[in-house]
């Protein structure tokens, strides 16, 4: 399960890349590794694997520059390769970047998800961080009830450890409410928008 979830979140990360601009396969291995590092170790023998279940789903295609020398084709051919998204690939994506379910309030599944918010519609971002907030509540919660539970028996270090965590969430709770207050005055103010000039009357042309 684990593993099937970690996919997703690669091929979310793989399209979304590519929709920005086509790459060879050593700049998505970077961008990869910027993105998804910063929430998990990212190991690049994850990479070509899905690269080749995308191409044989169509969801990308190669595009591969024409070599002189048959040699030097060979040597560089991998290096040169660069991957494109498909129309199939771009409705892929928008179907992905529409899902606000709990996979995408975990972790690394944030993080991504977040990384393509710009590409992602109003009312699902909203869901998204509503659901990161739930969780990380749900989480602070379990922590403080350790937290009650231990304190008496841990050393200093461990407490300093443990106070550290409980720090953390509480600072990403307090951001992810920054951003809920942002998105929903965002849509407010959109659909304010929208009735004032339903509502405006129209010049008839007289």
């Amino acid at each position: 399960m684990a593993g099937k979830k970690g996919a997703g979140v690669l091929e979310l990360a793989v399209l979304g890349l590519l929709h920005e601009s086509p790459m060879h396969g050593y700049e998505l291995r970077k961008r990869l590794n910027t993105l998804l590092g910063m929430f998990r170790a990212f190991s690049y023998g994850t990479l070509y694997p899905c690269l080749k279940q995308l191409l044989a789903n169509g969801l990308i295609v190669e595009d591969r520059p024409e070599e002189p020398n048959a040699t030097l084709a060979l040597q560089s051919r991998r290096s040169k390769i660069v991957y494109k998204l498909t129309a199939d690939g771009k409705e892929r994506l928008q179907n992905l970047l529409t899902e606000a379910g709990p996979a995408s309030w975990e972790d690394e599944g944030f993080g991504v998800h977040f990384a393509f918010f710009s590409h992602t519609r109003a009312d699902v971002r909203l869901r998204i961080l509503e659901g990161r907030r739930s969780r990380l509540e749900e989480r602070l919660e379990a922590v403080r009830a350790a937290l009650g539970r231990t304190r008496e028996r841990v050393d200093s270090y461990t407490l300093e450890l443990q106070n550290h965590g409980l720090e953390s969430v509480e600072r990403e709770v307090r951001w992810l409410n920054e951003l809920i207050g942002r998105e929903r005055a965002e849509q407010e103010q959109q659909a304010r928008s929208f009735e004032s000039n339903k509502d405006m009357p129209r010049d008839k042309g007289r």
